[in-house]
């Protein structure tokens, strides 16, 4: 079976889990909307199917972070659209989000990193945009995935040196912060 089948496999089994649990509790007329919005427009999807069935599953595991559904779908549709413009998989954008900053796109840290993905704001200066706004969603992941893809590519593709660079820990901690992720992961936003 190709890998391409089986994920369709897969997707066609998460969309029929998700229409029996849908038949024993009212959908939320709202909600419905909402999603078939986002699923539409959802550019970073190959067809529509697949976003349905993505923007479903991720929204509900998001939840417990984001209860407001709009917000979320709001937020899942980026992450998807920057995660595939730069390369990486939207599930492990979604996990350094939760370690960086538990969703919180206020967050600041100690050190003063801003927003989802705690973006240094030197950066804007470096890249003559001081007037950008890391805690606008779009700037703010735009920024976490580039830089985490480009060191992914610095490490050779060695996902846990590229977290530790990405964290500043790669010298003190490199096994650390890249193990949080990768649990958070597993734990929350691997898809099987």
């Amino acid at each position: 079976m190709t890998a391409q089948r089986i994920t369709w496999v897969v997707l066609l089994g998460l969309l029929l889990h998700g229409v029996a649990q849908a038949s024993t509790r009212e959908a939320d007329p709202e909600l419905r909307d909402r999603l078939m919005a986002a699923i539409r427009e959802s550019t970073s999807f190959p067809d529509r199917f697949a976003a349905e069935v993505w923007l479903v599953d991720m929204s509900h595991r998001l939840e417990r972070h984001l209860p407001d559904p709009e917000e979320r779908l709001e937020l899942l549709r980026l992450v998807h659209r920057e995660a595939t413009r730069a390369g990486l998989e939207p599930e492990l954008v979604l996990a350094v989000i939760q370690v960086e900053s538990a969703f919180d796109r206020w967050a600041i840290s100690r050190v003063g990193a801003q927003g989802l993905m705690q973006i240094m704001p030197f950066w804007l200066k470096e890249i003559g945009r001081p007037e950008d706004n890391l805690f606008h969603l779009q700037t703010n992941l735009r920024m976490g995935c580039t830089i985490l893809r480009f060191y992914l590519d610095k490490e050779k593709g060695n996902l846990t040196r590229a977290l530790a660079r990405y964290n500043g820990s790669l010298h003190i901690w490199p096994n650390r912060y890249a193990g949080k992720v990768l649990r958070a992961l597993r734990r929350n936003w691997f898809v099987r």
